[in-house]
């Protein structure tokens, strides 16, 4: 019988990445103060950070607060501690209460009816592997959101899995203060 030991993965420093990736550590860096740990370990390949960061920055027909609403629901859903913590904190910066934030990570939204179509779209969407009930796609037309939403609704949904699954399947140190379980 063989025993295998866990591998452990490290987030590489700035002087372990490539030329460019350290242009994007220096530009992190300088607008957030700070590399997070998931941003350095895309620094892992050439072209994956660069990559990333311009798919997640790019235009949405969603607001930010609406798109931290989906951060939180897709990590919820696939469990990554790191985004769950990450965006703990964004989502208080774009004014969600703790009390709030937990509501979103269950799946619903009491405190606001259109908020709360998007994160019960978000999750079934999530779940589903990108199938939706019926149901649940109308309410979410019928909320307001349009069909430029859905796109950008998917397109947040896949950002975040990416950074769902990189954390999941490698377990770096979380640089965030630590989301609360449930």
């Amino acid at each position: 019988m063989t025993t295998t030991t866990k591998r452990t993965f490290d987030v590489p420093a700035r002087a372990e990445v490539s030329a460019n990736n350290q242009q994007v550590f220096d530009s992190l860096q300088k607008g957030l103060g700070f590399v997070p740990n998931l941003y350095a370990y895309f620094a892992k390949s050439e072209t994956a950070l660069a990559d990333y960061l311009t798919f997640q920055n790019r235009k949405s027909t969603l607001k930010a607060k609406e798109r931290e609403v989906i951060n939180l629901v897709v990590s919820q859903v696939n469990g990554c501690r790191y985004c769950l913590s990450a965006h703990t904190v964004l989502g208080k910066m774009n004014g969600f209460t703790d009390e709030q934030i937990i509501d979103l990570r269950n799946g619903s939204a009491g405190f606001d009816s259109k908020i709360d179509v998007l994160v019960k779209l978000a999750k079934s969407i999530t779940v589903n592997r990108g199938r939706a009930d019926e149901a649940l796609v109308e309410s979410f037309f019928e909320a307001g959101y349009t069909e430029a939403n859905l796109v950008d609704l998917v397109i947040v949904i896949g950002d975040k899995i990416i950074s769902n699954y990189i954390h999941n399947l490698t377990g770096f140190e979380i640089d965030f203060p630590l989301a609360e379980k449930i």
